[in-house]
């Protein structure tokens, strides 16, 4: 078993981070927090790696749909929630996190994120070297903060 797959199934104490590290925005966005994560205190993972292999309960196409981030009790959060666990463990974005979290707006912030995330990924997969087998259905559901 490799060392990533070791620290999403272990009970590892860090919240886990995965993104597509294929697409230039995401790879500045998270560049950005890594900087801010200067303890190491959180762990990324690229999921454009095939040398990361996921635990069961986390489908490789879901998580390049939308952003997940798992706590460290293990539960993941996906779109507008994963950003407010992630901002919680980062300096200067704690406020931010308390005050989504607070103010009832993920919700909303959740339904814009997903607008993006649908259009992000099909300008990803135009070129045809689509990181998952199908494109976003138009179809799919927001996230409940899961």
């Amino acid at each position: 078993m490799d060392t990533q797959t070791t620290i999403l199934n272990n009970g590892s104490t860090k919240p886990v981070v995965l993104y597509d590290g294929g697409c230039p925005l995401c790879q500045r966005e998270i560049a950005h927090y890594r900087r801010l994560d200067r303890q190491g205190s959180i762990r990324w993972l690229d999921l454009t790696d095939p040398a990361i292999t996921l635990p069961g309960d986390v489908d490789r196409e879901a998580a390049m749909k939308r952003m997940h981030v798992r706590d460290v009790n293990g539960h993941w959060h996906t779109g507008a929630w994963a950003f407010a666990e992630l901002w919680s463990h980062l300096p200067f974005y704690h406020l931010p996190a308390r005050l989504v979290r607070g103010t009832g707006t993920l919700p909303l912030m959740d339904r814009v994120y997903t607008g993006f995330a649908r259009w992000r990924l099909r300008k990803r997969c135009s070129d045809k070297h689509c990181p998952t087998s199908a494109a976003p259905d138009k179809t799919d559901p927001p996230s409940s903060g899961d």
